[in-house]
């Protein structure tokens, strides 16, 4: 595989794209884009200039610059020019699988190629490919510039080697490269958060709660513990000196009450209202350029507290404060 790293290839710059790209620039990487769509390099270029103050609270790489971000005038360019390559484009197996046919057909067979894909098995994606072995999963979380898990997987033809790469390239990006390691569609935190999401819709659609109050259920309860202990951790503490093992033995038994529906209800026109109706209350007339600016100086005043304890995401923000304090 190659290295060093020092130029990522964009490939689709939306949403998780241009997240890519922003946390690439902020960590000393040039950038090379590319995206079909019409004037996609300003949308790049706005998205990235959001993002950065959020970057900067947070501490950029001595070497970090946006005039680091070069357009690309074609897929061809960025195959050509890339040490890493992540692919980002829409969710849609077909369009993925002859998108990443193309990457394989031009890329140097040492370049790592990674698809953001948030639930496609790489084993799909790879089938059209020469150089299976290079092609793994990288999936992110938006806001792809401040979250920093990755759930990472190779499919069956992946070599462990790309791997391996992939989640040292990751963690030197200042993220925590999660091994996904039995290939499943939605891999691991989707796969959580669908469950919750289902559940959810069927208590708007009962009428049992609103959108409000189910998010204030998260918001000021378990969401803070999630921060930095997850569920099975929090649930261990739960059980007292005992553990986990005595949590079971006191809670197991629920497991067996009619306490959530995974099956999710059909979304009619009423349910989608319900939904609309109550974030569009929830959003009090702010703009989502508004709510997203809020929601990164948030995210970033958890992330600098937590960095005092050096648990959860504080702890990975240390092993970057150390790994650039190394640099040059």
């Amino acid at each position: 595989m190659r290295e060093p790293i020092r130029t990522l290839g964009v490939i689709g710059t939306g949403v998780i794209g241009a997240g890519w790209a922003a946390r690439a620039l902020a960590n000393g990487l040039d950038v090379l884009a590319w995206d079909p769509a019409a004037d996609w390099q300003a949308g790049l270029q706005a998205a990235i200039d959001n993002a950065w103050p959020a970057l900067a609270s947070l501490g950029l790489s001595r070497d970090a610059g946006r005039e680091r971000l070069r357009f690309a005038q074609s897929l061809s360019d960025v195959c050509a020019g890339a040490d890493f390559i992540q692919e980002s484009a829409p969710e849609r197996l077909p369009l993925k699988r002859d998108l990443h046919a193309r990457i394989d057909a031009e890329a140097p067979e040492d370049v790592i190629v990674a698809s953001s894909t948030s639930g496609l098995l790489p084993t799909d994606l790879q089938s059209g490919c020469r150089y299976p072995g290079r092609l793994v999963v990288g999936h992110p979380f938006n806001p792809v510039y401040l979250l920093p898990l990755v759930e990472v997987l190779g499919g069956e033809h992946t070599a462990a080697a790309s791997v391996d790469a992939a989640m040292a390239f990751y963690r030197d990006l200042g993220m925590h490269p999660l091994k996904v390691r039995t290939e499943i569609e939605g891999f691991l935190s989707d796969r959580l958060q669908e469950a919750l999401w289902r559940e959810l819709l069927h208590l708007v659609n009962d009428d049992v709660a609103t959108t409000e109050e189910l998010d204030e259920a998260i918001v000021y309860g378990p969401g803070l513990r999630w921060a930095f202990m997850g569920t099975c951790l929090s649930f261990h503490m739960a059980g007292g000196e005992g553990g986990m093992a005595d949590f079971m033995k006191q809670f197991g038994p629920a497991l067996k009450l009619p306490w959530t529906r995974l099956e999710a209800p059909e979304l009619t026109d009423e349910l989608v209202g319900k939904l609309a109706d109550g974030t569009r209350r929830q959003a009090a007339g702010r703009s989502v350029g508004e709510l997203v600016r809020l929601r990164d100086e948030c995210l970033v005043a958890i992330m600098q507290a937590l960095r005092r304890f050096e648990i959860g995401v504080g702890g990975t923000l240390a092993e970057n404060e150390g790994r650039r304090s190394g640099e040059g």
